[in-house]
């Protein structure tokens, strides 16, 4: 079973996750199948963190990561995801869903979007398979145009239909997208790849209020998880 203090439970191919996916989980007992079966272990998974709720009180927030799809034909998909988060809201037992899409296993750059850093990928990997990756690597890492709060119009289908806090995570690296985010209803914005590049924009948002952060969305940090994850451009 998964971390129960993981914040990853049902999202991006993770153990959960890939349980709810139908392009994953071709299980033919009680955990495949029906959207019911395949939700089983991210319903149990959320359940699980009643545990740190009944340890910590309500000193800190719990939040779940929540796939609203895979990004792949026959994958988990927005019209599943909508009923599982309705059961996840219903359970009761998180504060807020921090919302995300794609797949590590089966579509990683739909969840980052812009350039795919095939060759700074396979430059992490020993031979045979840095040269495997170089020559079939853009097969799997396929690349899709960058934009601000790029998950926000699926995202909005959420906001519609959950009470829950919601978390937008996705093309927050400006002012302008934080403000757009809570003009839409959410509660709270996540940043990774901009506070890699500067770890300190938060306070500069505080203080300007055009703040843009200073990642150009090149990827690069995604092949130093291997190593460090990290900006490459500091």
């Amino acid at each position: 079973m998964a971390n129960p203090r993981s914040n990853r439970l049902p999202a991006l191919g993770y153990f959960a996750s890939s349980f709810l996916s139908p392009r994953i989980n071709k299980r033919q007992d009680a955990y495949g199948g029906s959207l019911e079966n395949r939700a089983k272990v991210a319903r149990a998974a959320v359940r699980a963190v009643r545990a740190v709720r009944d340890a910590v009180g309500d000193r800190i927030a719990i939040l779940a990561k929540f796939n609203m799809d895979d990004g792949v034909g026959g994958g988990f998909w927005l019209d599943e995801a909508l009923r599982v988060a309705r059961w996840i809201e219903a359970d009761g037992s998180v504060d807020a869903l921090e919302l995300t899409h794609g797949s590590s296993l089966l579509n990683p750059m739909y969840l980052f979007k812009g350039r795919a850093p095939v060759r700074d990928f396979a430059a992490e990997l020993p031979q045979p398979q840095r040269l495997g990756v170089r020559m079939i690597g853009r097969r799997f890492l396929r690349e899709y145009p960058y934009r601000d709060a790029f998950p926000l119009e699926e995202a909005r289908l959420f906001r519609a239909a959950l009470g829950l806090p919601l978390v937008l995570l996705g093309g927050i690296t400006g002012r302008a997208a934080m403000d757009l985010a809570m003009e839409e209803g959410f509660e709270f914005v996540a940043m990774t790849r901009a506070l890699l590049r500067e770890p300190d924009f938060v306070n500069r948002v505080r203080e300007e209020s055009a703040a843009r952060s200073l990642c150009v969305h090149c990827n690069k940090c995604m092949p130093t998880n291997f190593s460090g994850t990290r900006c490459v451009l500091t």
